[in-house]
């Protein structure tokens, strides 16, 4: 049960009476009629539980972009319920109305509707939905709650997915499609046409043109069908703020343009998303369903406050890939996780796969350097100065060991991950 502000001011009103006339019978009175009052409120109230509720409308979207969640109600009593309905969401969720007010007559159904506006990726369910009955007199309220039980999984936003055009225009380029196709290392053989200058000699089939009047060369195209593994690193370091955002979820970005484009460019796609323990994978996934496959799985991913396990990231991905790939790890170039985690077992990896590591870089790091107003601007600059240094000298030692290293703030990264991989296809080292 619960009191309204009618109760509350209908006790103000009967202190007046009181005072007029200061006896222990008219406080008595007064007392035992408000109370027979609100009883009576009560009983007239609709019953709360013979509310059925049930939820339809979206269970996916976008971060950013808004969804909409219906809760019906169907009256299964023979009284009419009104009075207010709360429905609780997750703060993350960003429910709009959370209260709002409810009338539903005997044997009638309502549909009421919430609009989402998540601001954080993963699930964001709802909590009870309250329920409060008001009497006829409106002095108090049978009060109700109902597990009504539902998920909307919060995809992560895909903002760059506006480079996609221009990085197919780069692939069909490559395939051959609006350029000649020339022949290189790792390349198919394609078909026979006839020679015209400029072509590269090394291309003439000899034995087609003995055979023809002509001389032919052969044509090329990349390799396909070549297999990605696209890792990252959801541990400590990953949950780190570079703008807005943490570093995560501008690898999560990135690692969707790569999947979008390999895809197209008939390559096959799978994810390992782990720390200390395996977080998330995707294996096997077709071509038409690959993609949906990882923006569910990104979904729920979130960093873990412990450092990674270079050890365990390697093996996994050794035990997964069994044949050459192109493994993309998405991770940071810090240096102790590194020096003490990745490098002592990268050996490992480079010799039996293709490594491609992307790190997320802090373009404040760089405004930081350029600084010198005062003597607090130069320590700044000068400790700028030594992290980019420290980046550097790791960049070049992963080189050495034959890794090829994309480091670029969270706006480049996703678009030099994709030229990086369309490098290596046209070079035929996938």
């Amino acid at each position: 049960m619960a009191l309204t502000g009618r109760a509350a001011l209908l006790a103000l009103l009967a202190l007046v009476p009181v005072v007029l006339v200061p006896s222990r019978v008219t406080v008595l009175v007064l007392t035992l009629a408000l109370l027979v009052a609100v009883g009576v409120d009560v009983a007239l109230a609709g019953p709360v539980s013979a509310l059925r509720l049930s939820r339809s409308g979206s269970t996916a979207c976008r971060l950013g972009e808004p969804a909409s969640v219906d809760l019906a109600l169907v009256n299964t009593g023979t009284r009419r319920v009104k009075g207010v309905l709360r429905d609780a969401w997750v703060p993350s969720a960003g429910a709009t109305p959370r209260v709002r007010p409810l009338d539903v007559p005997p044997g009638e159904r309502r549909v009421l509707t919430t609009s989402l506006l998540p601001t954080r990726r993963g699930d964001r369910r709802p909590d009870r939905v309250t329920v409060r009955s008001v009497g006829p007199l409106g002095l108090a309220a049978r009060q109700g709650r109902h597990e009504v039980p539902w998920r909307v999984r919060v995809q992560p936003p895909f903002t760059s997915r506006r480079f996609l055009p221009e990085k197919l225009a780069k692939l069909r380029q490559l395939d051959g499609l609006v350029a000649a196709r020339v022949r290189g290392q790792g390349t198919e053989f394609d078909s026979l046409r006839e020679y015209v200058e400029g072509d590269d000699v090394r291309s003439i089939d000899w034995r087609a043109t003995a055979r023809r009047s002509e001389t032919v060369v052969r044509t090329w195209r990349p390799e396909r069908d070549r297999r990605l593994l696209l890792v990252l690193d959801t541990g400590r370091t990953s949950a780190g703020r570079v703008g807005d955002a943490p570093r995560l979820d501008a690898a999560l970005d990135a690692a969707l343009l790569l999947a979008a484009l390999a895809v197209r460019a008939g390559d096959r796609v799978d994810l390992l998303a782990l720390d200390r323990e395996l977080r998330g994978s995707v294996e096997g996934a077709g071509r038409d369903d690959v993609l949906p496959r990882l923006v569910d799985v990104m979904a729920g991913l979130e960093p873990a406050l412990v450092e990674s396990d270079g050890r365990r990231m390697v093996s996994e991905v050794l035990r997964r890939t069994r044949r050459r790939c192109l493994v993309v790890l998405f991770t940071s170039l810090d240096t102790a996780p590194l020096e003490e985690g990745l490098l002592p077992v990268l050996g490992s990896l480079t010799a039996r796969h293709t490594v491609v590591l992307a790190a997320v870089a802090d373009p404040r790091v760089e405004e930081m350097a350029a600084l010198r107003g005062d003597a607090g601007a130069v320590y700044d600059a000068a400790a700028a100065e030594r992290a980019r240094g420290e980046r550097g000298r790791l960049t070049a030692l992963l080189r050495r060991r034959g890794v090829e290293v994309v480091d670029a703030p969270p706006a480049t990264l996703a678009p030099s991950v994709a030229d990086a991989y369309l490098t290596l296809k046209a070079a035929g080292k996938l």
